[in-house]
């Protein structure tokens, strides 16, 4: 089965320099003579051709057809374990994730090609004054994260691997759906050191027995496809428009970096119907219905099972402190800022202090005896 294999040169069709992709346009921009190149747009019919899911089954059995397939140079970061893929001549780079030196590594590697993308919408500047703005907001963040903002590193753009899955479900299940009625009864309560005797409404749930059906279609469950970054930072960027997907094409990622999924397939795949699961059971409860519900049992069939490969664009920046490294992240769509942010324990011990400062202060002027002290006279 025949495997693409394939290296990407962006260059200048009027001085021979790097080209790159200029965010939110369909142009490649020469930072060197400022020449400008349009990239051919795929028309409706080539983009349906393009947008078309894989069948999850032959993906899970490595029997995709060789047109789904590309074989990539790639380095992986020995320090996050982030696999960055070569398209060009480069041998070099620095780790988008943790800032730290990765080197090609020998050899090319099969993988499923990425079916389309998200281009780049948001500048670096702009994904900057987004990160500065999130990172200001900060409370106890160490002085060198704030001067590291206001000095204006430039960020890392990244296309960031996700899957996403569609899937029909159809889902039978057994429980109990309980209504509420109230019972008058009567209690004793000691109001200022006298019982007193009160009558309280008290709930109790009437349960009975609920067996049904539900259906769902889900279109587009979105799985980070990197293990480098935290799960709850990547998932964090959404919600993404996937309306704006466009075919894959190279001339995108001129100027900027591509992680390849180390997230197999397969445990992506476990991920997308745990999401699943967690909808269907609220379907299951809404169809119960009543003031509460109890699940027994849910059994799921899934039919018409797809999966895309996909990449969205993510600028990074990574800072040290204390020997960690803490990445930020900004929905290069949206403008939406995720972060692993640093505390600074000289703030947070100031802080302290101060707040047992103003404890002790209100204690002594409410109550001094309290602490052993006379009460002085100008509270008299």
């Amino acid at each position: 089965m025949a495997v693409e294999t394939t290296e990407y040169h962006w260059k200048c069709e009027q001085c021979g320099a790097q080209l790159r992709y200029a965010p939110g346009q369909t142009e490649l921009v020469c930072d060197h003579c400022g020449h400008v190149q349009h990239i051919p747009q795929a028309d409706s019919r080539a983009r349906s051709r393009a947008l078309v899911e894989h069948d999850l089954a032959r993906g899970l059995r490595d029997d995709l057809p060789g047109g789904a397939m590309v074989e990539v140079r790639t380095a992986t970061c020995t320090n996050c374990g982030a696999l960055i893929e070569f398209r060009n001549a480069t041998h070099a780079t620095e780790c988008p994730f943790c800032a730290s030196p990765v080197v090609l590594d020998s050899g090319a590697q099969r993988v499923i090609k990425p079916q389309a993308l998200v281009p780049f919408v948001l500048s670096e500047r702009q994904a900057r004054e987004a990160m500065t703005g999130w990172m200001g907001s900060l409370w106890f963040a160490p002085n060198t994260l704030l001067e590291y903002a206001r000095k204006g590193r430039a960020m890392n753009g990244v296309y960031v691997p996700y899957w996403t899955f569609d899937a029909e479900t159809r889902s039978r299940y057994t429980g109990q759906r309980g209504e509420a009625y109230y019972e008058t009864r009567t209690v004793t309560v000691n109001v200022n050191g006298r019982n007193e005797r009160r009558q309280e409404q008290q709930r109790k749930i009437r349960w009975h027995s609920a067996a049904g059906r539900v259906a769902r279609d889900f279109d587009d469950v979105l799985v980070l496809g990197a293990t480098s970054l935290p799960t709850d930072l990547g998932q964090g960027l959404g919600p993404w428009d996937l309306d704006a997907l466009v075919p894959f094409a190279a001339d995108y990622l001129a100027g900027f970096d591509a992680e390849g999924y180390t997230l197999p397939l397969a445990e992506a795949d476990r991920q997308a119907k745990g999401a699943m699961a967690g909808v269907i059971e609220q379907d299951v409860r809404r169809d119960i219905g009543g003031d509460e519900q109890r699940i027994q049992t849910i059994d799921t069939d899934y039919a018409a099972e797809t999966f895309k490969h996909i990449l969205l664009p993510v600028w990074m920046a990574a800072y040290k402190y204390n020997g960690r490294s803490f990445r930020f992240l900004v929905n290069a769509q949206s403008g939406k800022v995720q972060g692993e942010r640093p505390w600074s324990a000289w703030k947070i011990a100031f802080a302290v202090l101060v707040a047992a400062i103003v404890a002790i202060g209100a204690i002594y002027i409410g109550d001094p005896e309290a602490l052993g002290l006379p009460r002085p006279a100008w509270l008299d």
